[in-house]
């Protein structure tokens, strides 16, 4: 199997924390549209009263606009959760590129139940598909220049792992998924240290060797083990060359213009070719291309989830059915 095809089978599907964050999202969804997560008190009064409860149908799901497709997996989950003779067909995988007027999935079955499930399988696709669609547009910006793009913890509450999943199937990569599972090193975490301790210059060494240390401590506590990256946040030339003499994996080089990212790569590359720099702030689509080619390994964008729009999405019902 070639890299393309490792891609396609591995990172376009949800892991399992992804599809039980999915499972209780639509059940909280389906809740809160029919009133109630009493299956028996469910109701949706307006296809109850004008649509009767024998019709059958089959509908398309059909992309308004180009780009990245995500969240079919989750309308599966949600078909089984309403009904399950509803039946769900799947044109199109998660991760596929789309244009206007194209067919994504078919839902058949009894046209009520149709109706019901509807809103919340678009609500998902069209928020993870935006996602996924802005997330590609970032990638094609630096291509061939090496550099990664990557997600922040800047997500919608409780849509953690759906958001960065979404992330991945428009190429781009995902940063910690929280503050459980690597270091992080910020500027307040520096600052507090710079408050406490008597000798503020070493503060960055300082933190990297305690987080080393702890790590060293608690192996068994982090899904990584002793393998947990450290992670250390500089915006200034002289921390970045404190913290590459004390050898974390990688350096976040916050809010520097492309004449200090420059920089900063010809240090790191003199002394330290083994930590991986990574550059944030300021990232949108028109200055991450130039970012990109002052030589960085990975660039992360809080944009990707916090401001990406939702994609436009629609059922159609198939004449003939």
């Amino acid at each position: 199997m070639d890299d393309a095809e490792l891609t396609r089978s591995q990172r376009f599907r949800m892991d399992d924390a992804a599809r039980d964050q999915a499972a209780r999202l639509i059940e909280w969804a389906l809740a809160e549209d029919l009133g109630s997560a009493e299956p028996a008190e469910q109701m949706d009064i307006t296809t109850g009263s004008v649509v009767p409860d024998n019709v059958k149908g089959s509908a398309r799901f059909v992309s308004r606009e180009t780009g990245i497709v995500c969240g079919l997996e989750i309308c599966q989950m949600v078909v089984d959760r309403v009904r399950r003779d509803l039946q769900l067909e799947c044109i199109l995988e998660d991760g596929a590129a789309v244009i206007p007027g194209e067919t994504l999935a078919v839902l058949a079955g009894n046209a009520q139940d149709i109706l019901v499930a509807e809103r919340t399988c678009l609500n998902f696709m069209c928020r993870l598909s935006g996602i996924s669609t802005l997330t590609r547009r970032f990638v094609e910006q630096v291509q061939d220049t090496g550099a990664q793009v990557l997600d922040t913890r800047k997500t919608s509450p409780g849509w953690r792992y759906l958001e960065k999943y979404a992330v991945r199937c428009g190429g781009g990569f995902n940063h910690r998924m929280g503050l459980f599972d690597a270091v992080l090193i910020k500027d307040n975490h520096l600052a507090m240290l710079d408050i406490i301790t008597d000798q503020p210059m070493h503060e960055v060494a300082d933190a990297i060797a305690a987080a080393r240390e702890w790590i060293a401590q608690n192996p068994d506590r982090l899904p990584q083990g002793p393998d947990t990256i450290v992670q250390i946040e500089v915006d200034r030339l002289d921390q970045l060359e404190k913290a590459l003499a004390a050898h974390p994996d990688i350096v976040l080089l916050d809010n520097m213009d492309l004449e200090q990212l420059r920089r900063a790569v010809a240090m790191r590359n003199e002394t330290s070719p083994h930590v991986l720099l990574e550059a944030s702030g300021g990232v949108n689509l028109g200055t991450i291309a130039n970012i990109a080619k002052t030589g960085v390994d990975r660039i992360s964008v809080g944009a990707l989830t916090h401001s990406a729009t939702n994609f436009d999405i629609g059922l159609d019902w198939q004449l003939g059915d």
